[in-house]
């Protein structure tokens, strides 16, 4: 039998397939050849892919004569496999996600299909950031972002301290005047069904001039001459504020730093202080008042001079009334009193001056002394002290009976308050002697 070969020429693209048989034997055609048809690719387990789980793709057609399979991933990017039809991840990874497809080839033809990978995972590579960078300000416009990588997307949650602030998909916290309340620490939370993480701290930073200035003085109380107190001034500032210490009417600065000194304090350190707050952003006054008062020495040293000083007053005007009360009197002492009642004018003391004494006893024996005191501060009481001359008062008790003796007694005024020098006139012309006849007859009644 001869054999015989024939050869037919058929385009690749068409859905056809051929067979052949002897001529008359139409019965006993040959099995027919095509190309790859009914192409599938399908990932194994079905539904969401996992990160870290295990995947397989396969790929399967119907061919005569089989076909050849192989993998590409996007970009016609050849994979190797193990398996003519099957593509296997031990542990996917999000960075496998992507489409896969696969190529049939026979003799007959070639045809592709493909699959796309979506893998899921809970979010990563979380981090936080601010804009603008650099130094922020009060009253300045701020973002707060978080940024994660996650499949699906997060829901993001900030957190100020560990208080929740905001909750949602938006990454961006915004501040449209950040205020110095806003100053702290910032953290966010990106989360989905896969799993949450938590980001860095942040430190937020706002800068703001001196505020909430005051001054004050330790210790409280009475301020005392000769003591120490301190002056302390505080704010609230951003960056810290340098003090200085000014005194009211005075250019030039008394002292720097958060707390002024003063020691061995005196009157001249009374008035009103104020101090100076200042950063980079700005600056700030206030004011305090010191009042210096004299310690309890100098009060009571004070008191007693002024004590001193009215009692000396005082003892002058006395002066001055005995003074001139005096004057009147010896003025009125020039009369002569004609009875008792009149002598009543001050303190009298009769005593015979040293010329009448001695006149006395040469013209007559029995005379008698007599020293009367008239005392201003009683009526009419009168005090006669009358002395007998020792010698003759037997010679008195004899004669007495004879003789009618008449007695002289000088009586002599004294003002208490009479100046020594005023004494000298006693043996004189004494403008207050006063005479008195005393008759010391025996039959007078």
């Amino acid at each position: 039998m001869k054999e015989e070969t024939f050869s037919l020429r058929v385009s690749v693209n068409d859905d056809n397939s051929y067979s052949c048989a002897l001529k008359g034997h139409e019965d006993h055609r040959s099995p027919p050849v095509y190309a790859p048809k009914l192409l599938s690719v399908s990932a194994s387990p079905s539904g969401e892919i996992v990160e870290g789980s295990s995947v397989n793709l396969t790929c399967s057609s119907d061919a005569n004569p089989a076909a050849k399979y192989t993998w590409y991933k996007e970009n016609d990017h050849k994979l190797p496999s193990q398996q003519p039809q099957l593509f296997f991840f031990s542990s996917i990874q999000p960075s496998e996600s992507g489409e896969y497809y696969c190529t049939a080839e026979n003799e007959m033809g070639r045809r592709s299909a493909h699959v796309f990978i979506d893998v899921k995972y809970a979010p990563k590579l979380l981090s936080v950031s601010v804009s603008p960078s650099g130094e922020i300000v009060e009253g300045s416009s701020v973002n707060l972002t978080c940024s994660s990588d996650a499949n699906p997307a997060a829901n993001y949650t900030w957190y100020k301290e560990n208080q929740t602030l905001f909750q949602g998909p938006e990454r961006v916290y915004h501040f449209s005047s950040i205020s110095s309340e806003d100053r702290g620490n910032y953290y966010c939370k990106s989360e989905n069904k896969h799993g949450q993480i938590n980001s860095a701290s942040l430190f937020l930073d706002v800068q703001y001039a001196p505020k909430l200035l005051s001054v004050s003085v330790s210790p409280s109380g009475e301020i005392v001459e000769g003591s120490s107190v301190n002056l302390t001034c505080s704010s609230d500032a951003n960056p810290a504020a340098n003090y200085t210490w000014y005194k009211e009417n005075e250019d030039s600065p008394k002292a720097s730093g958060q707390i002024f000194t003063i020691t061995d304090l005196r009157p001249e350190h009374s008035g009103n202080y104020y101090c100076e707050a200042q950063n980079t952003r700005g600056r700030r006054n206030s004011t305090l008042n010191l009042t210096v008062v004299a310690g309890a020495w100098k009060s009571a040293a004070a008191g007693s001079i002024t004590a001193v000083l009215l009692v000396l007053i005082l003892l002058a005007v006395f002066l001055w009334i005995r003074r001139e009360n005096s004057f009147t009197q010896q003025c009125k002492c020039g009369e002569r009193p004609d009875n008792r009642a009149q002598l009543n004018v001050g303190p009298v003391c009769d005593t015979p001056s040293s010329a009448a004494q001695r006149q006395a006893a040469g013209q007559q024996d029995d005379l008698h002394y007599a020293s009367i005191c008239f005392s201003q501060n009683q009526g009419d009481v009168v005090y006669s002290n009358v002395r007998v001359h020792p010698q003759r008062e037997t010679e008195e008790e004899e004669e007495e009976e004879e003789e009618d003796g008449v007695e002289y007694s000088a009586v002599r005024f004294n003002n208490a308050s009479s100046a020594p020098g005023t004494r000298r006139q006693e043996d004189g012309n004494d403008s207050c002697a006063l005479y008195s006849t005393v008759n010391n007859n025996k039959n007078t009644p």
